[in-house]
């Protein structure tokens, strides 16, 4: 269950900044809005997450799967570029989470 909740918070987190992006600032409301819940939202999640998946592997998880796909969401709808660095980053984020996850969080 920690996994899935996990899995929540990861999607709530992921909402709130795109819609942060479309918030302008936060001169509209209702991404403005979107962007409040969703974090919210997420940080209720990943608390409850914690009481089943240690902090370090859940943190790690969280905050890696979310800055992936921002960088994926970033290239899809705002034509964000992708560059070698962009790709080095998300893969060196993507494996510290794996190695995280093979031991070194627990």
């Amino acid at each position: 269950m920690g996994y899935l909740t996990l899995a929540g918070a990861i999607a709530a987190e992921v909402a709130a900044t795109t819609a942060m992006k479309y918030s302008d600032g936060f001169s509209r409301l209702w991404p403005s809005l979107l962007t409040a819940v969703g974090y919210v939202v997420s940080f209720l999640l990943l608390a409850r997450t914690l009481k089943t998946v240690g902090i370090g592997t859940a943190y790690a998880i969280w905050a890696g799967v979310g800055t992936a796909a921002i960088a994926v969401i970033g290239l899809a709808l705002f034509g964000e570029s992708l560059t070698l660095t962009k790709v080095a980053g998300v893969l060196l984020i993507v494996g510290g989470v794996v190695v995280l996850n093979l031991g070194g969080a627990h």
